[in-house]
């Protein structure tokens, strides 16, 4: 999975997945007509009925996907509405499940152009993520729409195949969740309890405040491998755990930032959402794993003289909070927590 660019001497075939050829086969892309004639881009894309689900891929064999580029939909209800699931090796229910924007970098349905190492977004929704998904025996890929309407999609899938990867390789899991609202004192779950072996990756986090002041004094924690009521790693806040201090500015880096600040101003009461990839810092478990974080906040707007009067400004808060999370695990693995439905995601969007 790891071969250098120069070394020509991997058994790997190279494919790739579009409506244009959609089974990936060799010398099979661009057989569909247009008026223009054969293979004159006769199917570059295709429109998605509201409740229809569409295979994107089902590739068999010993494999990687390597980069998925999708674009078409454009408003917010459509980038949440619209759903992605993957099946990894034949495994009964899907380890893939998550709304279009939120599984490619970016909550509430809104972003500029912007770039990290897991995702590029273009200004008009041109989406890639660029994680590889190794499998060993087989992988299926669908987008189902959930909305009202009718969306377009363009979309392609480049994997090799040939890849010698052992049964126990990590599979990629992606979870969607959103509390609105969270509840006051009940820390918010980015990932609930894992069992098994795996490595964290991290996650795309959305904010809605639901009332006026600094919302995100609450620590990050990583409960691993036995750790009950205390975690091994604890963060010391939101705008922290994503790599950024003191307010969260909107600004995007390779393993964190915030791609989007909904008000660029000191109310704290517009959209935020933001990221952390755990890269080049690898957080790994071995038998468990939960991540959380609080719902802290603090009050008044003056700069404390001291920790314990910062301290005494801290209070429970209750927000909207959601969150993609990613991980690598091996199949077979648990089912993921319910995805809340189309309704729940949707709900408080910002306006188109």
């Amino acid at each position: 999975m790891n071969t250098p660019p120069y070394d020509l001497s991997a058994p790997l075939e190279t494919r790739s997945i579009s409506f244009e050829n959609p089974t990936g086969a060799r010398a099979a892309g661009g057989l569909a007509a247009s008026p223009l004639g054969v293979g004159r881009k006769g199917a570059p894309a295709r429109m998605i009925a509201p409740g229809e689900t569409v295979t994107l891929a089902d590739i068999a064999g010993s494999g990687t996907i390597r980069h998925i580029w999708l674009t078409g939909p454009q408003a917010a209800k459509a980038l949440r509405g619209v759903v992605i699931r993957a099946w990894w090796d034949d495994q009964a229910h899907p380890s893939i499940e998550a709304p279009l924007g939120d599984l490619f970098g970016f909550a509430h349905g809104r972003t500029p152009s912007f770039e990290s190492a897991v995702h590029s977004v273009g200004r008009r929704y041109a989406l890639n993520l660029w994680l590889a998904m190794p499998f060993t025996r087989r992988v299926r890929l669908t987008l189902t729409n959930e909305t009202a309407r009718p969306v377009i999609v363009f979309y392609q899938i480049d994997y090799t195949l040939g890849d010698a990867h052992p049964e126990d390789v990590g599979r990629l899991h992606v979870l969607f969740r959103r509390e609105n609202p969270t509840r006051p004192g009940e820390d918010f779950e980015l990932l609930p309890r894992r069992e098994g072996s795996g490595r964290y990756l991290g996650a795309v986090i959305g904010v809605r405040p639901l009332s006026g002041g600094w919302w995100g004094e609450g620590e990050a924690k990583i409960f691993l491998d036995g750790d009950t009521d205390v975690p091994t790693i604890c963060g010391t806040g939101a705008e922290d755990y994503v790599g950024l201090s003191f307010g969260l500015q909107q600004t995007s880096f390779r393993y964190h930032g915030a791609n989007w600040r909904e008000l660029d101003d000191d109310t704290n009461t517009g959209r935020v959402s933001m990221y952390r990839w755990h890269l080049p810092d690898p957080v790994v478990w071995k038998t468990d794993i939960r991540v959380t974080i609080q719902q802290i906040g603090i009050t008044g707007g003056v700069t404390p003289a001291s920790i314990e009067d910062y301290k005494a400004m801290l209070v429970e808060r209750a927000d909207d909070w959601s969150a993609a999370t990613f991980w690598y695990e091996p199949v077979p693995s648990a089912p993921l927590p319910p995805m809340p439905d189309v309704a729940a995601r949707t709900a408080d969007l910002p306006k188109a």
